[in-house]
């Protein structure tokens, strides 16, 4: 077998367990969003909404990474507003719950609003020069045609490999 077909193979596998992973995270994280709405109703509402929010958050968390890991399972490439924004939502999460729960100085919250700052600048580059456009007379023009797929990244580089491989 190949070494590049291995690989390929090892990757696809593990790339699919996570996607299995991240499918149970899911639903266990929005049946517990659903057991929370109980706390709001027989607790107290400052806890039961501190417990909703944190658990929405993290869904939407988790929902960020599954589709990153789908999209590299369709692609082969992740893509760095996925990256970005699943990381954008870490970080508001961890605001929001230091505001509610009142554990964070005003210190540590800044520093998160200056990294959610930088992370949202990063996002608009990303888009703004994403290697799947190019600038052709002012207008953006898609590389890709619509029947194939864009190889970039490691996978690009194995195909290069594989085809002097098979030239020599």
């Amino acid at each position: 077998m190949d070494s590049i077909k291995l690989f390929k193979k090892v990757t696809d596998s593990i790339s699919i367990i996570f996607l299995y992973i991240l499918l149970l995270a899911l639903i266990m994280g929005m049946v517990k969003t659903l057991l929370d709405i109980r706390l709001i109703i027989f607790e107290s509402l400052e806890s039961g909404f501190n417990h909703m929010v944190t658990s929405v958050l993290t869904v939407f968390i988790v929902i960020d990474l599954f589709k990153a890991f789908v999209d590299y399972q369709e692609n082969d490439r992740i893509r760095l507003t996925d990256i970005t924004d699943a990381t954008i939502f870490i970080v508001l999460r961890e605001i929001a719950v230091g505001l509610y729960s009142q554990e964070f100085g005003y210190e540590f919250i800044l520093s998160l609003a200056a990294l959610l700052f930088v992370l949202s600048i990063m996002r608009v580059l990303a888009i703004k020069y994403s290697p799947a456009k190019s600038r052709v007379s002012g207008a953006d023009t898609t590389i890709q045609s619509e029947g194939q797929t864009a190889k970039q990244g490691a996978s690009a580089v194995l195909d290069k490999c594989k085809a002097v491989s098979e030239s020599n």
